[in-house]
């Protein structure tokens, strides 16, 4: 029999990833940039690659960076575009369902953004929070987003996951039209071609 996990997935996944539904808690505060340019980056990093080394500030005080990872755990790398808006106001939370799945694949899951930590730490508190670490690449502005080659031109992330394998090592690049949430089935499919 499968688990209610395997269910629950599959109708998150069946949810179409061009629309965006926000809770009740996000009513009147979100900022709707409108339709964007779908993508205005060029990716520096290839799978293969080792992944560039990094320590950034998390909202809970912290830091986080990928060699803390390497031996222990595969990594997801989520790269939003910014805090507040209708499509990372949609992506995070619906990681918070999927957890089952990223730790059946011995993963653990990053959210990166160029907001501030004000900024993140009020964002995720509107969303009851998350179970992932939640960094800031505020300053230097985006320069970890550049070092993958997912800063756009005005100063924002791209809508982008990078999977990490346990030996620090680039195993799935996508970036996605910043208009549209990637597909977790995509994120999970990768995930699973490690194992």
């Amino acid at each position: 029999m499968k688990s209610i996990w395997f269910y629950l997935v599959l109708l998150f996944m069946m949810v179409p990833v061009s629309g965006y539904c926000l809770s009740s808690a996000f009513e009147g505060s979100v900022y709707d940039p409108g339709t964007l340019k779908p993508r205005d980056s060029v990716v520096k990093v290839k799978v293969g690659d080792p992944v560039p080394d990094f320590r950034l500030q998390t909202i809970d005080g912290g830091q986080v960076g990928p060699g803390q990872f390497r031996g222990k755990k595969n990594l997801v790398i989520s790269f939003i575009p910014a805090a507040w808006t209708p499509v990372c106001s949609d992506q995070w939370p619906g990681y918070n369902i999927a957890r089952p799945l990223f730790e059946s694949f011995d993963a653990v899951l990053l959210g990166i953004s160029v907001d501030s930590l004000a900024t993140l730490f009020a964002w995720t508190r509107a969303m009851n929070d998350l179970w992932f670490p939640v960094a800031s690449d505020f300053w230097p502005h985006g320069a970890v987003a550049d070092s993958f080659g997912v800063l756009r031109s005005n100063g924002t992330a791209e809508r982008a996951i990078i999977i990490v394998d346990k030996k620090g090592i680039i195993r799935f690049i996508h970036v996605s039209d910043i208009n549209v949430r990637p597909e977790l089935g995509m994120i999970i499919k990768a995930l699973g071609a490690i194992e």
